[in-house]
């Protein structure tokens, strides 16, 4: 049998060039001459620090102690708020309006956990155990008992309210505790007004993800399309009362 001869050159230049850059990488992974180490990319210092796990961490700021409204004020004038706590739990004090921390934060984590009352069914839609909790005061990730309970996609349970529906419907029946667990991080506006960076928000409700990063467009508009007015990285964290009696419950923040 005839072996062609370029075939062989051929193969033999490859064999060449295989050893050649398998010969390379050996020498870039073990030579000794090689300046670089292992250490050169791991980082011992500032120590990571530590954060006791738990019902609250133990870096968590508590907003509500379940006895008193102390750091909670009216989100319209100042004044003492007026919702109602009983047994550990904080409900709307109807018709006494919004509710706000007289403590501000940016980037965060908000646990809360929040229950819609068992309402008569000629209530529907927007009507039923509506709430919402507000970042900044001004962006709403929307409380509703959206249990049977059909409503426009961006405005029930978990979503941002009029801008992002939620990933799916994950509350519980009326009666029951719902919990969220919120991260926000803030927009960063420039000096001349534009967005610099957008705000952000993920949504886990009952430990089902329903706001995965999401992007804000905007202030939370009832009626238009969401704004964008220039406001500082930190702001009053807001519960809302639509009206209906939902409660609230174990309430913690996590400065980011």
């Amino acid at each position: 049998m005839t072996i062609n001869k370029k075939f062989i050159l051929g193969l033999s230049l490859s064999l060449a060039v295989y050893s050649m850059n398998s010969a390379n990488a050996q020498d870039y992974r073990f030579n000794k001459k090689n300046p670089e180490k292992p250490e050169a990319t791991e980082f011992w210092d500032p120590e990571v620090r530590v954060v006791t796990p738990g019902a609250v961490p133990s870096d968590a700021i508590v907003l509500f102690d379940g006895k008193t409204l102390t750091g909670w004020e009216s989100a319209k004038d100042g004044s003492e708020a007026k919702w109602t706590v009983a047994d550990g739990i904080l409900t709307v004090g109807k018709g006494t309006g919004n509710i706000s921390t007289k403590q501000h934060f940016g980037d965060c984590q908000l646990h809360i956990e929040w229950r819609s009352p068992d309402e008569p069914e000629t209530l529907k839609g927007q009507q039923k155990g509506n709430s919402g909790i507000f970042f900044n005061g001004i962006y709403e990730v929307q409380v509703l008992n959206s249990y049977q309970n059909r409503t426009y996609r961006n405005g029930q349970a978990g979503s941002i309210y009029k801008q992002t529906a939620p990933l799916v419907n994950a509350v519980t029946k009326p009666g029951g505790w719902n919990v969220y667990d919120i991260i926000y991080t803030a927009p960063r506006f420039t000096i001349n007004g534009g967005i610099e960076t957008p705000g952000y928000l993920t949504v886990i409700l009952n430990g089902i993800v329903v706001q995965n990063h999401t992007k804000i467009q905007g202030v939370t508009n009832y009626i238009g399309q969401p704004t964008n007015p220039v406001h500082d990285v930190k702001g009053p964290i807001s519960l809302q009362d639509h009206g209906n009696l939902v409660s609230y419950r174990n309430i913690w923040v996590r400065e980011l």
